[in-house]
């Protein structure tokens, strides 16, 4: 068996699978919000309750990952383990624990990313725009089959929009929908960057992985929109509902009261980037960066050729 520890600005992810008849057998699922990105934006350090937070989770996932026969494992941290000051104690308190953690970079995050979507998806010619809210980054990919096309990361992600943008509690209505259009304005203004690459590639099919996007497409679902899938409409639409949930205080039908506090910066992120880059539908993908380094560690060697360009770090053997 294979496990796998996503460790996101947001929420730590672990993943246990084998290959079994063909395919790639999921066994454990375990995601816990720990929120380690928290202010790093304005601090660069990870805060002290945010690193009790995930050094909590960690032990939990410890616990589970001795309950089945571990071959090997990779844990590796993102945006802010990139960005963080103090994220080398962060990784020396983990090593104790029993977890070797590796840093890998936006574009390393962005090609396993893409290698997860894509092995849910049937085989096809098409070309596909992928694209991976987090905590703390965005990827960005177009790509055919397995060769990528376009591979960009860029800082925009919905736990340091929410600390710049919807940091002071607000009650009023017209404060939020003004903080709403410039976080917006200011993600579609980074995204612009590379849409001229993203435009020239002629993507047919845009995909969208992460909690974000699975939050956003569960609202615009229960409100009619559709399943599975994210319209520009549909957030143009919900913008004032979006407000009136948050200075009310009441239920949003299809929003998980964990993730209250990353609707409106989520609802900027995707506005955003659906503006910069003209698309008028995502589809949700299940799957994402978690899944994609599961697939390498299952099929190793079939996959080593298209990740190796990546420069990705060693993988982990467990001890028990």
């Amino acid at each position: 068996m294979h496990a796998c520890i996503d460790l996101g600005s947001n929420s730590f992810h672990l993943l246990i699978g084998e290959w079994k008849k063909g395919r790639i057998d999921i066994v454990e699922r375990l995601s816990e919000k720990v929120q380690l990105g928290e202010n790093v934006g304005s601090t660069n350090n990870i805060s002290q309750q945010a690193y009790q937070r995930g050094m909590a989770c960690l032990h939990r996932f410890k616990l589970l990952m001795r309950q089945y026969p571990i071959e090997n494992y990779w844990a590796l941290g993102t945006n802010t383990f990139r960005n963080a000051q103090n994220s080398s104690e962060f990784i020396k308190a983990a090593k104790k624990i029993g977890i070797e953690i590796a840093i890998i970079t936006g574009v390393q995050e962005a090609i396993l990313v893409y290698a997860g979507v894509i092995s849910a998806l049937p085989i096809s010619e098409s070309r596909r725009l992928v694209l991976d809210v987090g905590g703390g980054s965005t990827e960005v990919i177009v790509g055919k089959g397995h060769k990528r096309l376009i591979t960009e990361s860029l800082s925009v992600g919905s736990v340091a929009w929410r600390d710049r943008f919807f940091q002071v509690p607000s009650f009023s209505r017209a404060h939020l929908l003004s903080q709403m259009d410039k976080g917006a304005e200011e993600a579609s203004r980074l995204f612009e960057s590379v849409a001229p690459g993203v435009r020239r590639a002629n993507w047919n099919e845009a995909y969208a992985s992460s909690g974000t996007m699975k939050m956003l497409a569960s609202i615009c679902e229960e409100h009619g929109y559709g399943q599975k899938q994210i319209t520009f409409e549909a957030l143009k639409e919900l913008k004032d509902k979006m407000a009136d949930f948050v200075t009310s205080g009441k239920g949003l039908p299809g929003l998980r009261e964990r993730r209250r506090d990353l609707l409106l910066p989520g609802w900027c992120i995707v506005t955003g980037l659906m503006l910069a880059y003209d698309i008028s539908l995502l589809n949700f993908s299940a799957t994402a960066l978690r899944e994609g380094m599961l697939d390498f560690l299952v099929k190793n060697k079939k996959t080593i050729e298209t990740l190796q360009s990546g420069n990705l770090p060693e993988v982990s053997f467990a001890k028990h």
